[in-house]
């Protein structure tokens, strides 16, 4: 048996044990029933599950909530398009999200996968420097897909890139480096 502070109070017996409990107030919990004998320890149970939930609470805040963004390509797809479409790739990225690139075929376009496997093999180029490809890309039906995750040493919070930004940086400048301002000269007739 084990006591409120955590002190061993030996082997005793259950009557023993609930009476030492009720004069404390306290209640008796069966914490290891597989020993042999029983492990129990005199506690404040109603105390014990509201921790237990609390400590719950603050393990669930700190779990990363991955969300999968979806950023669809087309075989045909123009150079502007692409560019813009792998910018938004990057800022997902970036933010901490998983990304899944697909590619839609139609009609003839599927004779063609490799048209398909080089526009992602340019995505993965362009990505490099913020993600990795954690699923490789696989023809399934009309589509090929590809997962990018992004790369733990290259992601950065916004908020911590935003505040280095606001802090005002004191520079001391020469008179030389000074630009000079133009002033006003009236005419006083």
């Amino acid at each position: 048996m084990i006591g409120p502070d955590g002190a061993q109070l030996g082997i005793k017996t259950l009557p023993d044990a609930l009476g030492l409990a009720r004069e404390l107030d306290l209640d008796l919990v069966e914490v290891a029933p597989l020993a042999n004998p029983p492990v129990c320890r005199i506690m404040d149970y109603g105390k014990f599950r509201y921790e237990e939930s609390q400590r719950a609470r603050e393990a669930r805040k700190k779990t990363a909530h991955v969300s999968v963004k979806e950023v669809k390509f087309r075989p045909k797809i123009g150079k502007g398009d692409f560019d813009t479409k792998v910018r938004h790739v990057v800022e997902f990225l970036s933010d901490g999200h998983k990304v899944k690139v697909s590619l839609q075929f139609r009609g003839r376009e599927m004779a063609h996968p490799e048209l398909g496997s080089k526009i992602l093999d340019d995505v993965i180029e362009q990505i490099v420097e913020v993600g990795k490809v954690e699923t490789q890309a696989r023809l399934e039906g009309r589509s090929m897909t590809m997962v990018l995750v992004p790369d733990k040493k290259n992601t950065k919070k916004k908020d911590s890139v935003t505040a280095s930004s606001d802090v005002p940086v004191a520079t001391t400048s020469s008179p030389e480096q000074t630009p000079a301002i133009p002033t006003e000269v009236q005419n006083e007739s």
